[in-house]
């Protein structure tokens, strides 16, 4: 048995074929299946460690972009597109997959393609409430359709689609014990604890308003703010500056990137999290955390927007647009919704009620099936 999974070299496609092939191989091991291989093909491997972890063979093939907007790359990624699709045909002719697994996103197109022309069947996720532009296209003749909001399904053949929801991974579904978190981050028991999710990259705007923010933020809450690789030094230089003489100093912590014990500590310490509105928001969601998502305004197709506005429908977050994003206007939505306990309690249940557990193993469960009556 072979499966092959692809997506975009980003945390938002990464992360949720990572939580499917934990629950492939736990599948796997349970039921003795026997010379089974599981492969990444992606134009980068974003994290080699994890597909190391589990069991991930990579193989590269480039991907070219085909941006919505003007660009002199989309000329030189026309070239990338046309010899990436050609080298996943190879590729996927010599490795013949049962079934592929598509997370979406431009570096996922050659493999599909490949797919397509092989007839190869292909199973594929969508995080978003509104597909990108690869499974569109790929909705039309996959075999199977899953999609983490109910609204995508609306784009995708009816028989083929499935209301999964989001896969996460295991290490961080359940947050720790809020007593064990806080003392593994050093923090005070009495005061409520803001943490900030900008992504691995970071989010340079809302890294921006924390910092404008801090004197009055620290005061009442502690920080800890996920700032991003890049921007770790020139933020905590910031910080530094900003915090100099304030007593409460030790109040903010800034971290590059939460790893996924950091990640399930800083759930079990969260009050409220600020972050965009990608397929994190689903992670805040299964932790039944009240969040203020802030989505990016130039997202493809208004992906993070619409996306931001269907959570906060589930009466489960606060939104604040770009342009709104203000020191002065989030410190106050914070101090607002912690305030507010009756709100508060809502938002917190209706985020667990947003969530949909489960969903890594369904899906896992329909490759390996599809997989198994393939290779026969």
């Amino acid at each position: 048995m072979k499966i092959v999974f692809t997506g975009g070299g980003t945390g938002g496609h990464f992360y949720p074929i990572i939580a499917v092939v934990q629950k492939v191989n736990q599948i796997i091991d349970n039921e003795h299946i026997l010379g089974a291989k599981l492969y990444y093909v992606s134009d980068s491997p974003y994290d080699r460690e994890m597909l190391v972890e589990n069991g991930l063979l990579y193989e590269e093939i480039n991907a070219g972009k085909m941006r919505t907007y003007f660009s002199f790359r989309n000329f030189s990624d026309i070239f990338k597109v046309f010899f990436g699709t050609i080298n996943a045909i190879f590729k996927m002719f010599s490795i013949y997959p049962d079934i592929i697994f598509g997370k979406g996103g431009y570096a996922s197109f050659p493999t599909i393609f490949a797919a397509r022309i092989l007839r190869i069947p292909v199973l594929i996720h969508e995080s978003d409430s509104a597909p990108g532009r690869v499974n569109k296209w790929a909705g039309h003749f996959a075999k199977k359709i899953a999609v983490s909001f109910a609204e995508a399904a609306d784009y995708f053949p009816k028989k083929n689609v499935a209301w999964t929801g989001q896969p996460i991974r295991a290490e961080i579904e359940n947050p720790a014990p809020r007593k064990e978190a806080l003392e593994y981050f050093k923090l005070e028991s009495e005061l409520p604890v803001v943490v900030i999710l900008g992504g691995s990259q970071g989010a340079e705007l809302i890294n921006n308003a924390i910092l404008d923010a801090l004197p009055r933020l620290v005061k009442n809450y502690q920080i800890i703010h996920q700032t991003g690789i890049k921007n770790f030094k020139i933020v905590s230089a910031q910080a530094e500056v900003v915090l100099a003489d304030d007593k409460y100093k030790l109040r903010y912590l800034s971290i590059p990137f939460l790893n996924p014990l950091q990640m399930k500590m800083a759930a079990g310490a969260a009050t409220i999290i600020i972050s965009r509105a990608g397929s994190t928001l689903f992670e805040i969601a299964s932790w039944g955390i009240p969040s203020i998502l802030v989505p990016f305004a130039s997202s493809n197709a208004d992906h993070s927007r619409k996306n931001a506005f269907n959570y906060a429908r589930a009466g489960a977050c606060s939104v604040i647009e770009e342009m709104n994003m203000t020191a002065n206007i989030l410190s106050s939505e914070i101090e607002r919704m912690v305030e507010d306990k009756m709100e508060y309690q809502s938002m917190s249940q209706n985020a667990k009620a947003f969530a949909k557990p489960g969903a890594a193993e369904k899906i896992a469960r329909e490759l390996i099936n599809t997989a198994l009556s393939h290779e026969r």
